[in-house]
């Protein structure tokens, strides 16, 4: 059972955005992860962060984690390879920018930028960190490789369990010299991406309806158990959020415990965070490729520069549900006049003016 952090913890924590640190790769591409030691609130709120880079022609091997995640892609487009727990068979996904993926506890998956490809194939993954080894560190095991599984069973059991001879177990487990990930040779050819596989296993946030458009202001896709029924078991939720130029998100929270971890895809803006007793716990600046935490029932509100701001969070929750302190969705606007000039301490007068503005504006407020 993971212990939480105290209320004094929570506020004198680092909360400010941090970028991921290379934890290992070569020629076909690399690995990046974000570390408790570096963003405490990982650890907090038992996440896990990390980023998949691979070249053209890269190939992550397969492997299987200690904790559920959401695979977000952010840029290029290549192909996944995918077996859940029990199935007979792989998927094999055609993947493009803005896709999403659920991936359970247990699932294998591989992951492939083709030898053509004129990008980058670069994939965030969120996750659940709660039962894994490491609080707030994803830990993945490789079925192949330099560091795979098999490298520390003895030959014996090795041909024992693939029916192999001692010779050809001892030199199928020791011919790949390449950890995690490698670059595929020229002429090598991998399976082709199937669509049918992308059925009820992606949605593609740029192309899904949009759950909030407001002209001007910015855009929501929310990421649900209604629209990609597996996240129910990986027990996240998920959206990407757009806001225009100088756009504000109006000042929110979780209202049902749950933990907003933003990872900014592009832009920058200005965010500030108030926790515990009206105090402003976070004020800076963030830019695409930084991560940061929002704890438990904290308000936050971000403001874009003239280039705009994209943000991918996930939510400790599979259906989050959003108070919002601002606009006409606002609990001001279901509060009493009465209520609201005592809280306040203000004249009528104010407590008219008060409730008159953003009658029109619900979650983005465009400039003025």
């Amino acid at each position: 059972m993971v212990q939480r952090s105290s209320n004094a913890e929570v506020m004198s924590m680092d909360l400010s955005p941090k970028m991921p640190a290379k934890a290992y790769g070569g020629e076909g591409g690399a690995y990046y992860d974000w570390s408790p030691a570096d963003l405490p609130m990982l650890g907090a709120a038992s996440i896990g962060a990390a980023k998949l880079h691979l070249a053209a022609g890269g190939f992550s091997m397969p492997s299987y984690s200690d904790s559920a995640k959401v695979a977000y892609v952010l840029q290029g487009a290549g192909a996944c390879g995918l077996v859940l727990p029990e199935a007979a068979k792989e998927k094999v996904i055609p993947i493009k920018t803005g896709d999403t993926l659920a991936l359970p506890f247990g699932a294998v998956t591989w992951w492939h930028n083709a030898q053509d490809s004129s990008a980058e194939l670069v994939v965030l993954f969120l996750g659940d960190t709660s039962k894994g080894h490491v609080n707030g560190k994803f830990t993945n095991f490789q079925l192949t490789g330099a560091t795979g599984i098999f490298t520390g069973f003895s030959t014996e059991f090795v041909a024992r369990a693939w029916d192999l001879d001692q010779d050809s177990a001892a030199k199928i487990v020791s011919t790949q010299p390449g950890s995690g990930i490698v670059k595929i040779p020229q002429g090598h050819k991998m399976p082709e991406p199937r669509p049918e596989d992308r059925d009820g296993m992606v949605l593609n946030c740029l192309e899904a309806p949009l759950d909030v458009d407001i002209p001007g202001g910015g855009r929501v896709v929310v990421l649900n158990t209604a629209n990609l029924p597996l996240v129910k078991e990986v027990g996240l939720g998920a959206d990407l959020v757009r806001i225009d130029g100088h756009s504000m998100c109006s000042p929110g929270f979780s209202c049902d415990s749950a933990y907003q971890v933003t990872y900014i895809v592009r832009g920058s803006g200005r965010v500030q965070v108030v926790g515990i007793d009206g105090t402003r716990v976070l004020e800076t600046r963030v830019e695409g490729g930084c991560l940061f935490i929002v704890p438990r029932f904290f308000v936050v509100s971000k403001i874009a520069d003239d280039t705009g701001l994209e943000w991918f969070s996930i939510i400790t929750t599979p259906n989050p549900i959003f108070s919002h302190l601002a606009g006409k969705t606002s609990v001001w606007k279901a509060i009493s006049p009465a209520v609201l000039e005592t809280a306040f301490n203000t004249t009528p007068e104010m407590e008219k003016l008060f409730r008159s503005k953003r009658l029109d504006s619900e979650i983005f407020f465009a400039p003025n």
